[in-house]
């Protein structure tokens, strides 16, 4: 779909009211990828929207150095109105959890639920970035991309077992990883992305403590990217947040325990339906 400049690719499956999954912002991440183990069971109940975020898949490269963050919401609001939804919940993990929490400060209206799981922009002003973090930032940098520097990404610090990563992800990310025009433009690239992530802390967000959105916080307790301490954070600064941490899970929480993320974030979503 043509959104401003931009061509943003989207899937979607089942019918009712929409649900918006934003994926992560790893290297050759897309909406489908990241969500291929909770699609088809959310669909049972939701219309599910899972686009490319901007930067991102079959989507147009390139986005804001000096305000990620609320590029992606533009395009993803932007996405909304060419489908004709006024409001839909939010299921975002990492960067797309950022994303869909600027556009709930940004457009409060736009938004019902949200499920975050271990999203980004999150006390990134506190301490040094975690190793997850670094490898994400490094990976065009120094010998540029390469299929070891992904899967080292990957099997150490997306997910907790790294014997679940089959080569098959590995070579569909990689290839997606090297697409000409991200490697010209990376979304997420060395010193400059984690300056825009310290610049962009929602910690700093006055307007977190007045977010009244029904949220659920999921976060891998191993999670080596985004620190687990970020879900206790949000909960002391949003009022109607609710935190659930997952034993023996890194990043990928809908990946790696999709069972219990597709039954938990089924249940939260129609809690508010009446």
């Amino acid at each position: 779909m043509r959104v401003g400049s931009r061509q943003i690719a989207y899937s979607e499956f089942g019918e009712g009211v929409p649900l918006v999954m934003l994926h992560g912002g790893g290297p050759g991440a897309s909406g489908m990828s990241n969500y291929s183990r909770n699609v088809d069971v959310l669909a049972r109940d939701f219309r599910v929207i899972v686009p490319d975020m901007p930067g991102y898949g079959a989507s147009s490269k390139g986005l804001s150095r000096e305000d990620t963050f609320g590029d992606l919401a533009d395009g993803i609001r932007g996405l909304l109105d060419g489908l004709g939804i006024d409001r839909a919940h939010f299921c975002g993990n990492s960067l797309g959890g950022a994303c869909a929490l600027r556009m709930a400060l940004d457009t409060p209206g736009r938004v019902d639920r949200m499920v975050l799981m271990g999203p980004g922009g999150i006390d990134t002003t506190r301490s040094l970035p975690t190793p997850g973090l670094r490898a994400l930032l490094g990976y065009y940098k120094g010998s540029g991309p390469t299929r070891e520097k992904l899967r080292a990404f990957l099997t150490r610090y997306l997910v907790r077992d790294g014997s679940e990563i089959t080569d098959e992800i590995v070579d569909d990310r990689f290839r997606a990883s090297i697409d000409p025009d991200v490697v010209a433009n990376p979304p997420l690239r060395g010193p400059a992305g984690l300056r825009a992530a310290i610049r962009m802390d929602f910690t700093r967000d006055r307007r977190l403590k007045d977010c009244r959105h029904a949220t659920l916080v999921l976060w891998g307790r191993d999670d080596l990217v985004n620190r687990p301490s970020g879900a206790h954070s949000l909960a002391r600064r949003m009022r109607n947040a609710d935190v659930h941490t997952f034993a023996n899970t890194g990043h990928w929480v809908q990946w790696e325990r999709a069972d219990e993320f597709n039954a938990i974030t089924a249940a939260f979503l129609t809690a508010g339906a009446h």
